[in-house]
């Protein structure tokens, strides 16, 4: 029985590191922002896969590879309570760090003018949601069509205060 607890001790492997859990929202966002190093390897590789970033279903299952190994918590889509006569679809829920990813997929001209209108929506939504304390918006944009992203990312990366919570948003835009 020694022997076997001995094989499966992970730790005498030389060189292996137990995987490092996500601790905090910061480690998420860092991870987020290598996303695009992430498909660049996936597509150069030798191999004939590559990922066809071409909705934002093919971007939200490329970002749940990517953080599931290490977020161990993460839960794909499931829709909010009803605010404001409107449903909302939470992309992915983080409860251990009371986080909610919104995955936006910039389509064409106008939707990159309008995905600020979207996403204040969307902030005005999850101010509500009780296991959403810190909100990550992660944007794909493969064609640049979002006029002005730097303007988008100052206005959306802040902390909100309302009377009964405090709502942290953070904003990625790829690539």
């Amino acid at each position: 029985m020694d022997s076997i607890k001995n094989f499966l001790n992970i730790d005498s492997l030389q060189g292996y590191k137990k995987p490092v859990l996500s601790q905090s929202v910061e480690e998420v966002i860092n991870a987020l922002s290598e996303f695009m190093e992430c498909v660049r390897y996936l597509n150069t590789r030798r191999s004939k896969t590559n990922l066809n970033l071409d909705s934002e279903e093919a971007v939200q299952d490329t970002i749940y590879i990517m953080l599931r190994p290490w977020v161990m918590d993460i839960r794909p889509e499931s829709p909010t309570g009803k605010v404001a006569n409107r449903y909302s679809i939470k992309d992915f829920l983080l409860p251990a760090l009371r986080t909610v990813i919104e995955v936006k997929f910039i389509r064409d001209k106008t939707h990159g003018k309008s995905i600020s209108q979207e996403i204040n929506d969307d902030i005005e939504t999850y101010r509500y949601h009780p296991q959403c304390d810190n909100l990550i918006f992660f944007i794909y944009d493969p064609d640049a069509l979002i006029p002005d992203r730097l303007q988008l990312e100052k206005h959306v990366t802040s902390k909100r205060s309302y009377s009964d919570k405090t709502l942290t948003c953070f904003c990625i835009i790829k690539p």
